[in-house]
């Protein structure tokens, strides 16, 4: 099941599990007993492989940030030059 957060207005912050189904529902404070409201956080993406999360963090960098290169990077583009694709009739 699913991990919620939920926000109490005396105690603050408790996380829940729940079924998908009643996410949104509000939940009773563990401590006190008053209804807590549900806090949307964002997905927890700690888990992910690292050339992934590096990527995702570059991208984001870039967002703000760009790096500015001197020089073209990465691998070469195919050119038109070659065989002739198959999808092509010739006469």
């Amino acid at each position: 099941m699913p991990i919620y957060a939920f926000s109490c207005p005396d105690c603050g912050g408790f996380d829940l599990h729940r079924r998908a189904a009643i996410a949104a529902a509000p939940a009773q404070c563990p401590s006190c007993g008053l209804a807590g409201r549900r806090v949307f956080t964002p997905p927890g993406l700690a888990h992910l492989a690292k050339p992934l999360r590096g990527a995702l963090d570059l991208e984001e960098k870039s967002a703000h940030a760009p790096t500015v290169v001197s020089e073209k990077r990465g691998r070469r583009m195919p050119h038109a030059h070659g065989p002739t694709p198959p999808w092509v009739l010739s006469h």
